[in-house]
């Protein structure tokens, strides 16, 4: 269980890792976002490579949930903690995230791109779920990369100990993760949703 949950992390991270540099180019201009998108999606949008992505995360989430039941730790470390926390998030995220992109393509028949992701994050009241929601997202992976990298890693890199690296990581998350929400949101300005995504925010 423990070696599907490994290689299903692997593969969702590479898609992970795609996402949110596609994301980060938000903070240039949703063009670039929607630009580059395109591009990226000949990766990861076709049959075979959704079909090995859809399949990851149901093993990521299903073995999370057995290990997690089957793992009680009296006194866990801090990274630990951080593990089993994050993880719980980032299954109940991809969870809600993948249905809603199925949903969204399939039932709404709307193109999942910048603005299908943005709609809820750029109207009130809808951000005061969606900014936690997404952030969240983004530090919980960082954190959970974090947590596997302390407790696995043995060695120093630069004089630092796997402890201080994973600290490393986890202020980068954060770091990317607000870079991303100031993209997403044009700095706190909004942007104008579309027409046809106004069914997102019942506008």
């Amino acid at each position: 269980m423990k070696r599907f949950h490994y290689f299903s992390g692997i593969t969702i991270s590479l898609f992970i890792g795609i996402h949110l540099f596609n994301h980060f180019l938000s903070i240039f201009s949703p063009e670039l976002h929607i630009e580059k998108m395109g591009v990226l999606r000949v990766i990861y949008r076709n049959p075979f490579s959704e079909l090995i992505i859809l399949l990851a995360v149901i093993v990521q989430i299903t073995t999370g949930m057995q290990l997690f039941f089957k793992t009680k730790k009296v006194k866990a470390t801090l990274f630990e903690k951080i593990q089993i926390y994050s993880g719980l998030y980032l299954a109940f995220f991809l969870l809600i995230h993948v249905s809603a992109i199925l949903f969204g393509r399939y039932l709404l028949d709307l193109d999942t791109n910048f603005y299908f992701g943005i709609a809820g994050l750029n109207t009130f009241p809808h951000l005061l779920f969606f900014l936690p929601y997404y952030s969240l997202a983004v530090f919980a992976f960082f954190g959970h990369i974090a947590s596997i990298h302390a407790l696995k890693m043995k060695k120093k890199l630069g004089g630092l100990t796997p402890h201080q690296q994973a600290f490393i990581l986890l202020i980068l998350g954060v770091l990317l993760g607000i870079t991303i929400l100031l993209g997403l949101t044009n700095f706190g300005e909004g942007y104008l949703i579309p027409k046809e995504y106004n069914i997102l925010i019942d506008k």
